[in-house]
């Protein structure tokens, strides 16, 4: 994205905005989903992301190269707050009696059901991270963000970011090696975390 775009952005260019939608949302969209392994939750999540950029547009930097990461540490920001509030939400339910049993659409869900256990299998495997090596991981790794893209989208040094990239890698080599051998190949943790190797290495290490 060159200087004029990114003015314009900041101007409250609304039709620069659409385009700045129309090129990043589904890149957006596809971290989110990793994150939260709920496709539904991406699209209100997504929503909620190019709502605050617009209403922070004005912080967007002047100078630089792709406004992806820029984006993508606003998402961070949502689901931060999306998961707290979640966590309220949770604590309010289980004060509440039991609802009723909903029926179930099972044909619907059946050709859904490989990826959907493999985004709650992979949502599983990255709730054992702390927080901040969760945000890494998933920008470095699922979004393919260099060091300093990642650094820029989070707001912290570049050697942090490597730091908690690096924790996280140990973390999960550790719980892909314990999953049962009988496991056929290619599902739950190895195939959605690219398995022991591939997992732990970001974009920009494969292209070293």
């Amino acid at each position: 994205m060159n200087l004029s775009q990114r003015a314009r952005i900041r101007a409250g260019d609304a039709a620069t905005f659409g385009q700045l939608f129309e090129d990043h949302a589904h890149e957006v969209y596809r971290h989110v989903v990793r994150s939260t392994g709920n496709w539904s939750a991406a699209e209100d999540i997504v929503s909620l992301t190019f709502l605050e950029a617009w209403r922070l547009r004005e912080k967007l930097r002047p100078e630089g190269d792709s406004v992806l990461p820029w984006l993508l540490g606003i998402a961070v920001n949502v689901l931060r707050n999306t998961r707290r509030a979640a966590r309220r939400h949770a604590a309010a339910l289980i004060r509440l009696p039991p609802a009723e049993a909903m029926p179930d659409f099972a044909d619907e869900i059946v050709n859904r059901m490989h990826d959907s256990e493999q985004l709650t299998a992979a949502a599983e495997a990255l709730d054992s991270l702390r927080p901040a090596e969760r945000e890494v991981f998933t920008l470095c790794v699922w979004s393919g963000l260099d060091y300093a893209q990642a650094a820029e989208a989070l707001g912290v040094p570049i050697g942090t970011v490597r730091s908690r990239l690096s924790r996280a890698r140990s973390k999960l080599r550790e719980l892909t090696a314990q999953v049962p051998r009988h496991q056929e190949p290619g599902s739950a943790y190895g195939q959605v975390l690219g398995g022991r190797t591939d997992a732990a290495r970001s974009n920009q290490e494969r292209n070293r």
